[in-house]
């Protein structure tokens, strides 16, 4: 049986479900709608304000997709009340951030700035000119946008520069011997 597939997932009770026809789940919640496909061979059964996602069988496609059709309606309860984040960070000299309109302006050592447009649901905040926050209701977007973000202008190994997410370690390289 699944580890995480097994396990419950608590509704709350400002969080409203539905389940249509071909495994198409609706939540609606305080911060919004998410609407997501679950895989068709899985039973899901909500009583008591607990959510349970069913396999009919122990055969390996119906075990992968178990603990995959129950993270995938986790993250749309927890999406609706609470929301994702990811922060990232700029590192090097002159390199800033800023937001003109809904659009992410960023110097990062190209001959132009780079306007970034984001996609509709996601909020980009700008802390601080060397911070960005990317928020939203949806895992999988915020973690595209801020993965698209950073592909602009990844860390480089000899001096770290570029656009890391907040907790990531860069993996540093010597360089060149010097006489």
């Amino acid at each position: 049986m699944s580890r995480i597939g097994k396990k419950p997932i608590s509704k709350p009770e400002n969080v409203e479900i539905t389940i249509e026809a071909g495994n198409v789940v609706t939540v609606k919640g305080p911060k919004g709608q998410l609407t997501k496909k679950i895989p068709n061979c899985l039973e899901i059964k909500i009583e008591d304000g607990l959510i349970s996602v069913l396999r009919p069988s122990d055969k390996k496609e119906h075990r992968s997709m178990h603990g995959l059709g129950r993270t995938l309606l986790a993250n749309m309860v927890e999406g609706v009340t609470s929301g994702f984040f990811k922060n990232l960070e700029l590192v090097g000299v002159g390199y800033r951030a800023a937001k003109q309109g809904d659009k992410l302006v960023l110097s990062v050592g190209y001959s132009q700035p780079v306007h970034f447009d984001p996609k509709e649901g996601i909020e980009i905040e700008v802390p601080a000119p060397t911070k960005i926050s990317v928020r939203g209701i949806d895992k999988e977007i915020v973690g595209d946008t801020a993965a698209r973000i950073r592909s602009i202008r990844p860390p480089e190994p000899y001096k770290g520069k570029g656009i890391k997410y907040e907790q990531e370690h860069i993996r540093r390289k010597v360089g060149k011997a010097g006489k």
